[in-house]
């Protein structure tokens, strides 16, 4: 396996089949998709003091005997309390290569719940990163920050690629590619990634996004198409073009831009300036090869934004530019891509809440 980029679903496999990737139980077809590796929650959840890192000198299992308080049995489901930090072993370990590194985000479902979930590892000194050839378990960190949520074994909150060597797009390369076939809607704001902003008009009525309600219910995260949305959320409406996000709010928005990621790419969000405003965008996402690409059925597909406001009131206008599409180069064509082949919930997507809630009318 010599060729650069993020690796495809049938290298995955083939990492599988080598031992580089192994699991306390069997690996389901269904995990793999084209560009990431869904990852399982263990049986146990340990409620800890505060989120950690282990550090260069430690592993997680040694930090946990420092911070935990105790231990969530989660088999049959059990309540993640909001606000508060938990950390489970992950099913899946790792072994990588020389050469090879691998990066992990919350799946679209779980950010769209503001369910904060960050991978750690042995020795680790970031999150969401594994350094190259590291060999050992994996663990993700669990903070419910708008709801509780009942979680069991073998759920998927988290995703993981694997990228082996130079895999990210220069921006005279990402320019070639829209020139090529239109990776966005409009004309394209290219630097260090391609920049998309948020759409508070839109083409039919007012409603621009969804706010979380502060004191609601507890999610179960096995429960799809289960929830009404009015328990949880409130609509935000606006005939002016802008919003103001009130501190500590988490909101639903969606990108004005419809994006595309073609087949030979992967694409990560990304911050787009450090001090923008007083907000921040949920930059944990990935995009898998085939996302709003018109032959797996997208035809363009808006991104949605998960926002939650800082410590002042902010006004966010339409238009605004508030992330960017960090784009990769494949390392192969995948077998399966995002869309119909694989019945991908979010393809063609605009403004929507994760599959837990019924659709709104």
């Amino acid at each position: 396996m010599t060729t650069s980029g993020v690796l495809a679903d049938h290298q995955i496999r083939a990492m599988i089949a080598a031992g580089n990737i192994a699991a306390t139980a069997d690996i389901a077809p269904g995990q793999i998709q084209p560009a990431s590796l869904d990852l399982r929650l263990g049986a146990t959840a340990y409620r800890v003091r505060a989120s950690f890192l282990a550090g260069k000198q430690r592993t997680v299992a040694e930090r946990l005997q420092d911070f935990q308080m105790h231990a969530v049995d989660l088999t049959g489901g059990a309540v993640l309390e909001k606000g508060c930090v938990y950390v489970v072993p992950l099913m899946e370990s790792l072994s990588l290569p020389k050469g090879m590194t691998a990066a992990a985000s919350a799946k679209s479902s779980i950010g769209r719940l503001d369910l904060l979930t960050r991978i750690i590892t042995d020795h680790g000194v970031e999150f969401d990163r594994v350094p190259e050839g590291y060999a050992g378990p994996l663990y993700v960190e669990i903070c419910p920050r708008s709801f509780s949520v009942v979680a069991q074994p073998g759920q998927m909150l988290n995703q993981i690629i694997f990228r082996k060597g130079k895999t990210l797009m220069s921006d005279d390369a990402l320019r070639a590619l829209h020139a090529q076939s239109p990776i966005v809607s409009g004309d394209p704001v290219i630097s260090d990634g391609l920049g998309f902003s948020v759409d508070l008009r839109p083409a039919e009525g007012n409603l621009v996004g969804y706010r979380a309600k502060p004191h609601t219910g507890v999610i179960d995260l096995a429960k799809l198409n289960h929830y009404d949305p009015a328990a949880f959320w409130e609509p935000v409406h606006t005939d002016d073009g802008w919003i103001i996000l009130d501190p500590g709010a988490f909101y639903i928005l969606v990108s004005r831009e419809a994006i595309v990621i073609p087949p030979m790419q992967a694409a990560e969000m990304a911050p787009y300036l450090a001090m923008v405003g007083e907000f921040r965008v949920h930059y944990a996402g990935f995009f898998d090869p085939g996302f709003g690409y018109a032959e797996a059925g997208g035809s363009g597909s808006r991104g949605v934004l998960e926002v939650r406001c800082h410590e002042a009131p902010f006004v966010l206008e339409h238009g605004q530019v508030v992330g960017r599409l960090v784009y990769e180069n494949m390392a192969a064509l995948p077998d399966a891509l995002y869309g119909r082949e694989i019945k991908s919930n979010y393809q063609g997507q605009g403004l929507k809440l994760s599959k837990h809630f019924k659709s709104i009318a």
